[in-house]
């Protein structure tokens, strides 16, 4: 990740999200680890919406590393927006790179992550190739 705040402009994927009253801690802002939740359900969100339903020999995104860099405080009841894009394409894992930002003021990224998904056969646990419809729509993302 870069020190330059971006802009949530430069991602093709934007997806409104809602906090929630439970999401403040008990310093009044979202918690930290509330970030990373919105940030799973963006990727899988988008993955789940735009791929054929899995079957049960699939290979399986996990989560080999992530990271946030928190530049402003977000609340509930905030309405945010979280920003998907793809910086890295390999054989097996893709890295996204991710901005939340609140939707009133969307020209102020809130935060900035990275997820690194690596795709796993779901019986030996062995990365595999991406193919297809995945490797196909990560491709849509890519920035």
């Amino acid at each position: 990740m870069s020190d330059e705040r971006p802009l949530l402009a430069d991602f093709p994927v934007v997806q409104l999200v809602t906090s929630r009253w439970s999401d403040n801690d008990v310093y009044g802002h979202l918690n930290n680890a509330v970030y990373y939740q919105l940030f799973d359900s963006a990727i899988n969100t988008w993955l789940l919406r735009g791929l054929p339903a899995p079957g049960p020999d699939a290979p399986l995104g996990v989560v080999a590393e992530s990271g946030c860099r928190f530049l402003d405080e977000l609340h509930y009841p905030d309405d945010l927006v979280v920003g998907l894009r793809v910086t890295r394409l390999g054989t097996s894992s893709v890295t996204y790179e991710l901005a939340l930002a609140r939707a009133a003021a969307p020209r102020t990224v809130a935060a900035v992550g990275h997820w690194v998904h690596v795709y796993v056969d779901p019986h030996t646990r062995r990365p595999v190739p991406m193919d297809g419809p995945l490797r196909d729509l990560l491709g849509t993302a890519v920035r």
